[in-house]
């Protein structure tokens, strides 16, 4: 079987692309929007709709394989490429990668590394949608599921179970976590501390948001077992709000754990070092002073873990607990698989996540990347109203494994 034709469409994403530097200075709230100045260079607004390309490879039986080339919520910081422009990505993928697709073929994954590799210029997205178009190309040759397909080419025999799942609430932080109870979510809430006035100038902001989180549990829950996990995703206020002083920011951690008990805490990016040496240095200083404190909260890394490359360093310093590998971010989908199997070896938990700013193809495409390596947890997605991305991935999961069952038997 081999490519008849590609159709590269310009589309859209969920929810929307920030200018995270000018929300971090106080950009004021208009509604939904925010007012004020862009600082983030490519940003015509603080905030505008983020936008995906869809990618269609023809085959010659007649079946069309699809990936989605999308970007991340905050794009052009923390060492992400710049903001995805949808029509000039599908016309260059037109003119550049159509013709070097043409009459392929698409028995097995791994010779399109190479190809990949050669149109990096064209950025993260076009990577990530180009390389998920082709994953599914090859599964349909081949009979089988993305996930089957991964596991043959990467020789693994990891039993296909279901993957826990973190969502997270968006700007809606009390009936988002709602939501996430009642549906029984494993990691909640993220909760998108994105600003210093959800963390107060002593942290008291925050501490009380988590503690009000674990109460919330507790009166929806009661006494099911219902034990989810923790995650805040902090964007670097803690280490803003105390100018960057570590010990500041442990005690705040350290309230942080007291509140959320008797449930785990993860809290992700809660400094910003500016550069991935300097984040390694800090965050294994601060899983340090954790240490010596008698902490069990778990360091969890983003920014500047965007690359299989990144990740390794971070693995191999030992610099976080958790490494929330973040599809758009890496790019092909072999780094992604790569990734989660560089965490699982080094004992780090193996949180394939993303971003709100995805589709639904992509989030699928996730889905059996985390069923095939093992992933510790996978992020509920696109989009930050709780209920759609859950329904998609959790679906997907569960045709997939069901569909793995049949196959085996």
């Amino acid at each position: 079987m081999h490519i008849a034709d590609v159709l590269a469409v310009p589309g859209s994403a969920a929810y929307f692309f920030d200018d995270q530097a000018a929300i971090l200075a106080g950009a004021p709230r208009d509604g939904l929007n925010y007012s004020g100045t862009p600082l983030t260079p490519g940003f015509e607004h603080i905030r505008q709709p983020a936008a995906a390309v869809s990618v269609l490879l023809v085959l010659s039986d007649g079946q069309v394989a699809h990936g989605d080339c999308v970007s991340v919520q905050y794009s052009g910081v923390g060492g992400r490429d710049p903001l995805l422009d949808g029509p000039m990505l599908a016309a260059r993928i037109d003119d550049e990668v159509a013709p070097a697709l043409r009459g392929r073929t698409v028995d097995r994954y791994e010779p399109f590394k190479a190809l990949l590799a050669d149109f990096a210029p064209l950025g993260t997205a076009a990577a990530y949608g180009l390389s998920q178009a082709l994953l599914d190309a090859c599964a349909r040759a081949n009979r089988c599921t993305i996930a089957q397909l991964v596991q043959r080419e990467w020789g693994l025999d990891i039993p296909f179970k279901p993957v826990p799942v973190f969502a997270q609430t968006g700007e809606d932080r009390r009936n988002g976590v709602d939501k996430m109870i009642l549906k029984r979510v494993d990691s909640l809430p993220h909760g998108l501390i994105n600003n210093l006035a959800l963390v107060g100038p002593d942290g008291s902001e925050l501490v009380a948001y988590v503690r009000w989180v674990r109460d919330r549990i507790q009166a929806l829950a009661g006494d099911s077992g219902y034990r989810p996990i923790l995650h805040f995703d902090t964007y670097a206020t803690p280490g803003l709000a105390f100018d960057g002083d570590l010990a500041r920011v442990t005690e705040l951690l350290l309230a942080m754990e007291q509140a959320a008990r008797p449930y785990a805490l993860r809290v992700e990016h809660p400094v910003d070092s500016g550069g991935r040496a300097e984040q390694i240095r800090d965050f294994v200083a601060l899983r340090k002073l954790l240490a010596a404190a008698g902490s069990s909260v778990q360091i969890v890394a983003d920014e500047w873990a965007n690359t299989v490359e990144d990740i390794r360093a971070f693995n191999r310093a030992h610099a976080a607990d958790v490494i929330q590998i973040k599809a758009p971010d890496l790019g092909p989908v072999h780094d992604i698989v790569d990734a989660v199997l560089d965490c699982r070896a080094h004992g780090v938990v193996a949180h394939l996540g993303g971003s709100c700013c995805e589709t639904e193809r992509s989030a699928q495409v996730c889905v059996h990347l985390a069923l095939a390596t093992g992933a510790d947890q996978l992020l509920a997605k696109p989009g930050m109203g709780v209920d759609e991305g859950l329904s998609i991935v959790r679906n997907e999961m569960a045709r997939a494994i069901a569909l793995s069952h049949i196959s085996a038997s």
